[in-house]
């Protein structure tokens, strides 16, 4: 009798489970983020790299079984002005809204920005990276836009620290206890805006090669990461 009781108590839980899953199966998420979200490789030089084929955000779709609409532009800023010197399309402010804007409608926007917001000519601590970051949620959660969107969650993602070493060493010198800052000032972003919240540096690291991009397997480990925390949190767990 006790193991036909306990049969029965799980149903309930198995079946949210199984509807949690098949709701998965029709979602649209839009991954907002810059060149580790495009799937930028590790770069020896500053030549040209063909992106990874299996890219985090694939990685997800694929074991969500959901679409995905991948927004992820090299040299992104979550800040909203221009890069230095890689221009005005860099502005994530703007980017956010012009994404938001073509696509639709979604139901889950993630945002992984701040790891160019780091480079030493931007000159920003922690918490004003944090800040931009928060002003990109300001913007995905105003009224109009979930309107168009019939409403959508958002998960931030705080990229993991970069490593002072590599090929992109000059740019970011001194920046690692910056970035090393970013996942507590993230986390208390996401609580203030109501939002879902994944430190990938608790998955992964950054590829020595150049100190700011991911390598294959890692791309894989996030995506797999990433798609735990949509499932966890589609099912009910905060």
């Amino acid at each position: 009798m006790r193991k036909r009781r306990k049969r029965q108590e799980a149903r309930p839980l198995y079946r949210a489970k199984i509807a949690a899953n098949l709701a998965l199966m029709t979602k649209t998420i839009l991954t907002f983020g810059d060149s580790n979200t495009h799937g930028t490789p590790p770069m020896h030089d500053f030549g040209r790299h063909p992106r990874h084929l299996r890219r985090w955000p694939v990685v997800m779709a694929e074991a969500l079984g959901c679409t995905v609409i991948e927004e992820g532009l090299p040299g992104r800023l979550a800040a909203g002005h221009a890069d230095t010197t890689m221009g005005p399309e860099m502005n994530g402010q703007l980017g956010l809204r012009i994404a938001l804007a073509s696509h639709g409608p979604i139901d889950l926007l993630t945002i992984m920005l701040g790891t160019n917001d780091l480079k030493l000519d931007h000159g920003k601590t922690a918490t004003q990276i944090a800040a931009s970051v928060a002003g990109l949620i300001k913007i995905a959660q105003n009224a109009d836009i979930q309107a168009k969107h019939d409403g959508f969650d958002i998960l931030l993602i705080c990229p993991p620290p970069i490593l002072e070493e590599g090929t992109f060493a000059g740019d970011f010198a001194g920046q690692s206890a910056v970035s090393e800052a970013l996942p507590a000032a993230y986390a208390f972003v996401a609580n203030a805006r109501g939002t879902w919240f994944l430190d990938a540096g608790a998955h992964i690291t950054s590829s020595p090669t150049d100190g700011i991009h991911f390598d294959a397997a890692a791309h894989e480990v996030l995506g797999q990461a990433v798609a735990a925390e949509i499932g966890r949190r589609e099912s009910g767990g905060s």
